[in-house]
């Protein structure tokens, strides 16, 4: 009787941690795991620790599962904006916007910048939509620490929403059908997702970091748990976040830094090198990954229409762990926005070394 009430109390945790996650704002990603959180939470649960690492951040939502869960998270990504999100949401235990500060980023502008409106003329938003971005960067250039981080996260995830399937790969109307995110202006939009971010922020009681850099930089340490998303290689098509989310990456610093590629029609950003994205490197660099974080326990996600193929990922995780378990689940999403891609469905796999 006792060991049904024990099973039955951590299902309903469990199930309580899957709500609450589920209440994170949704960034439409290629490869986000929201709906692998249920999944997840049970993984992480049977591994137990303190300390956990998403070596892949992306979205945010994993390391937030993780945050949730009680862990000490390092969430880590190549690419800035989600960086930013994984400060506003996991590293950031206290921080909201308050009312007045929405009212400052979405009220008259700061300063007369123009970066955004002669930038991308006639591109993705309307000329209001993109006056706002710079009147709204106006005030948060004047902003600092987690409401900063907030500020930018709701700025980047209101671009995504308002832009067709939230990529930047193409400027046309082709995938304008009306929905309600499409009809918002940036500005509402704004409004609400910092409301969002907002809903989400919580003292876990556990200090949690984000970094920002390639994953074979990352300081070598134990960590109990390591969770990793590498991009797929698929055997068509390509994995390139950078060509699809140039714009949010931009954002994020305001493109300080970046070199925009003037002469493509999207202006979007040199594409940045990783072995996970091709078919000839991509073996090599699962090997030495695993290997790395060899002393931890390992989670690891994959497509089943990526390459290499699953019995040989299962290999690969073999050679640095003695017990390995390959679980199917019951989760399709697709490569890319075009119509080939649509009909690539793939499942998804976990592989969880101990």
């Amino acid at each position: 009787m006792t060991r049904v009430t024990a099973g039955a109390t951590a299902r309903s945790r469990l199930a309580a941690v899957a709500g609450h996650v589920g209440g994170f704002p949704r960034l439409r990603y290629m490869g986000s795991k929201y709906r692998l959180v249920p999944y997840l939470a049970e993984v992480f649960a049977e591994l137990g620790g303190r300390t956990a690492l998403d070596a892949f951040s992306g979205s945010g939502v994993v390391s937030y599962l993780l945050k949730t869960l009680g862990y000490r998270v390092t969430a880590n990504d190549f690419l800035t904006f989600p960086t930013v999100i994984a400060r506003a949401a996991v590293v950031n235990q206290h921080h909201r916007l308050t009312g007045g500060d929405v009212e400052r980023i979405c009220g008259p502008p700061a300063d007369d910048r123009d970066f955004i409106q002669r930038t991308f003329r006639g591109l993705y938003f309307t000329e209001e939509d993109r006056a706002f971005l710079d009147s709204a960067w106006s005030h948060i250039d004047r902003m600092s620490g987690h409401k900063r981080d907030i500020a930018i996260a709701a700025l980047v995830l209101a671009s995504a929403r308002r832009q067709p399937r939230g990529v930047f790969t193409f400027t046309d109307m082709r995938y304008h059908d009306g929905r309600r995110d499409l009809r918002l202006s940036l500005r509402e939009h704004f409004r609400e997702r910092a409301a969002e971010y907002n809903r989400v922020v919580f003292d876990s009681g556990h200090p949690c970091t984000a970094l920002c850099g390639d994953v074979f930089a990352l300081e070598s340490r134990s960590y109990d748990v390591v969770y990793l998303d590498p991009p797929y290689a698929p055997p068509r098509d390509d994995n390139c976040y950078i060509k699809r989310y140039h714009f949010l990456e931009g954002l994020s610093v305001y493109w300080r830094g970046q070199a925009i590629m003037e002469d493509t029609r999207t202006k979007k950003l040199p594409k940045r090198y990783t072995p996970f994205s091709y078919k000839h490197t991509v073996t090599g660099a699962l090997r030495r990954m695993l290997k790395q974080f060899q002393d931890s326990a390992i989670v690891l996600s994959y497509s089943s229409n990526a390459v290499p193929d699953a019995d040989t990922l299962e290999g690969l995780l073999r050679e640095v762990k003695n017990e390995v378990e390959v679980r199917l689940i019951d989760h399709t999403y697709t490569f890319g926005t075009h119509s080939t891609a649509q009909r690539r469905a793939a499942a998804e796999y976990l592989f969880i070394g101990r």
